[in-house]
């Protein structure tokens, strides 16, 4: 369940804030995926990952690349809501030597399989800034769908941009994928 032939899927941990932090403060990283960007220093790593790792409403997994047994990022469920069963997905490939090799769809492909078979949710939902085309469309193919967007959310490189809203249903899930 948490691996397929390209990655494996491991549970963030509080102590795995070393790892991220790389990430984290690599602009050509947060770009397309932050909306805080910023540089941290290793304690505000730190205390982010350990909120991540302890709240009951967020599930947390590094993406290891099986071909160089390498972490290569981080796919999380946040803003779990049980009694609605919906959550946020979250994606971030941090190294970027991988960038382009389908392990965005590997990691998308686990997090939707246990989103939707294990935890019964019937919602998931990402959003996706307006500029970022190769992630909208691995979302599409992974059957997302275009929900909405706020518009002119966000500034980034002296031009605004739309954070475009994405969802999947499970009974869309179910027919993408369960044949």
């Amino acid at each position: 369940m948490f691996e397929n032939k390209m990655i494996k899927l491991r549970k963030l941990s509080a102590n795995d804030y070393t790892t991220y932090h790389d990430w984290r403060n690599d602009m050509e990283v947060m770009e397309t995926t932050s909306l805080n960007f910023d540089i941290y220093t290793l304690e505000e790593t730190e205390q982010f990952i350990s909120a991540i790792a302890a709240q009951s409403t967020a599930k947390g997994y590094l993406i290891e690349y099986k071909e160089t047994e390498q972490t290569v990022g981080i796919v999380s469920l946040i803003n779990i809501d049980y009694k609605n069963r919906s959550a946020e997905c979250v994606i971030d490939i941090g190294v970027k030597d991988v960038w382009g090799k389908g392990i965005g769809t590997a990691a998308i492909s686990l997090i939707l399989e246990y989103a939707f078979n294990e935890l019964n949710l019937n919602r998931l939902y990402l959003q996706v800034f307006s500029f970022n085309e190769r992630a909208i469309k691995l979302y599409e193919k992974m059957g997302f769908i275009h929900e909405g967007k706020f518009r002119q959310a966000l500034y980034r490189k002296g031009k605004w941009h739309d954070i475009v809203i994405m969802g999947i249903l499970k009974d869309e899930y179910d027919q993408h994928f369960v044949k």
